[in-house]
């Protein structure tokens, strides 16, 4: 627990906001930072897309500039939304305004060094890496944060509030546990979703109609992840209120323990763990 902190946040409606990218996740944060009542006019973004950019003015009331350099050139905060593959050539074009202009930068590129990213914005950048995931799209995401040496505590307020706006904010202290972060949060979505699939067909399996075994898990799974954040009790106190001795639950979970369920989870987030460490070096190395 002592890598994680977390800090007050602050007045920030004066900041300008420019988002480098307008895919789903900028989209994600510009949608969670309008709702809660940040400016709209202070909220600039770019994107080869003209299409996306009208989109994206339409829906929120946000400026759009013709280029990133435009963008960032009277950006207070520049957030980095733009694929991994391609951070190395926006960021490198980019040096030179930034270097000038001196904003605060989030990255929300995946995998993305600070050491690499800092080399491509020519150094000396305040520079704060996330792992949002996607359910951030629906502002019920979790992300979390790091921040690069000489981040001030007011930018790292700034970054939190910002992605506040689409779920639960967390610091790490040290960079390298953001791929341990990324194999549970950040791919964690899909492994609940497999489980969710897995239940859903069993449930057919038994004879339950598709819709129902479907709407059946689907509740199911909201119901016992509002639980576990609604209580002060683990996960492993509140299986224990549902499974009864010698009942159905308790033989349920019985054979998922004989299954060596933790195990493969175990394996699974090592695994995950382990390709985000590769993908960086490869990303740095291009």
């Amino acid at each position: 627990m002592n890598e994680i902190e977390t800090v007050n946040l602050p007045d920030m409606s004066r900041k300008t906001i420019t988002f480098i990218g307008g895919g789903n996740m900028a989209a994600s944060l510009i949608g969670g930072l309008v709702a809660d009542g940040y400016a709209a006019e202070r909220i600039c973004v770019s994107d080869p897309d003209k299409e996306k950019l009208a989109n994206l003015a339409a829906r929120f009331g946000i400026r759009s500039a013709a280029n990133n350099h435009k963008a960032v050139a009277l950006a207070d905060v520049v957030v980095l939304a733009v694929k991994p593959q391609a951070l190395k050539a926006v960021a490198k074009a980019l040096s030179s305004v930034m270097q000038q202009r001196r904003p605060l930068v989030i990255s929300i590129a995946a995998g993305v060094r600070e050491q690499h990213l800092q080399e491509w914005l020519g150094g000396g950048i305040s520079l704060i890496r996330t792992m949002p995931n996607t359910p951030a799209m629906i502002q019920a995401g979790a992300t979390v944060l790091h921040a690069g040496k000489g981040v001030s505590a007011e930018q790292k307020n700034l970054a939190e509030s910002i992605l506040r706006a689409v779920g639960l904010t967390c610091w790490l202290k040290d960079e390298t546990l953001l791929d341990a972060a990324t194999a549970l949060s950040g791919s964690g979505p899909a492994y609940y979703f497999l489980v969710m699939e897995a239940m859903e067909e069993a449930g057919r399996a038994l004879g339950l109609p598709g819709r129902t075994a479907r709407l059946l898990t689907l509740q199911t799974a909201l119901g016992a992840a509002r639980m576990a954040m609604e209580s002060s009790e683990g996960p492993a106190v509140l299986r224990q209120y549902v499974s009864s001795p010698g009942g159905t639950t308790e033989k349920a979970v019985g054979i998922l323990e004989q299954g060596k369920l933790r195990d493969l989870f175990h394996q699974a987030l090592e695994g995950a763990r382990d390709r985000s460490i590769e993908l960086s070096k490869l990303l740095g190395d291009e």
